[in-house]
């Protein structure tokens, strides 16, 4: 009778084993681990929900531009779908950020944007021309006893930026004249 009841045991342990291993439908502990790592808000629903939905625009020059909606959203896929040229940054239960890369000038540098150059040397982009307007971004220190005395002086009052090419153009130009670039050469 020992005997008997051993082999029931085994027999019942391994159709446990075989149906767990095969035969069990993961579809409720892949759902559980699905929902605790992404947010409730990419789950599908059939009433939307309100969020707030943040287009960042990432230009060339440095420049961020946000552009702020609210928005009814079923689910992650459906931001994904009206927004597939954009990468999603952050997303939590009231909004997703949304960030995109522009090949382009800012609409700021395009209206007033002017490369100028620092007391010390620092060859930045200005809102205006240099002499009394603020810093957008800074570059490279370069060394201005080595840049001809033209260049210096529009570099003083300013050039202005209206196009990527005339952007590129400037700082390929300016390039050579980099500090950093004079240390690595000299080895200092």
């Amino acid at each position: 009778m020992r005997f008997f009841v051993r082999i029931v045991f085994i027999g019942i342990f391994a159709l446990g084993a075989f149906y767990i291993t095969f035969l069990q439908d993961d579809s409720e502990h892949v759902k559980d681990s699905k929902t605790t790592r992404e947010p409730k808000s990419i789950e599908v629903s059939s009433t939307p929900s309100k969020k707030t939905v943040i287009l960042e625009r990432v230009y060339v020059d440095g420049e961020v531009s946000e552009e702020i909606l609210s928005e009814n959203v079923h689910n992650i896929h459906t931001v994904k779908n009206k927004y597939r040229d954009w990468q999603i940054v952050q997303m939590d239960e009231e909004q997703i950020v949304l960030q995109k890369k522009i090949n382009d000038i800012s609409p700021l540098l395009k209206a007033n944007g002017y490369f100028g150059i620092t007391d010390d040397g620092t060859i930045s982009i200005f809102n205006g021309k240099p002499i009394n307007a603020d810093i957008i971004q800074s570059f490279f220190q370069i060394d201005i006893k080595k840049l001809e005395g033209k260049k210096h002086e529009e570099l003083k009052k300013g050039i202005p930026i209206k196009t990527k090419e005339e952007f590129d153009k400037v700082l390929e130009t300016l390039k050579p004249y980099s500090i950093q670039k004079q240390q690595k050469l000299t080895g200092s």
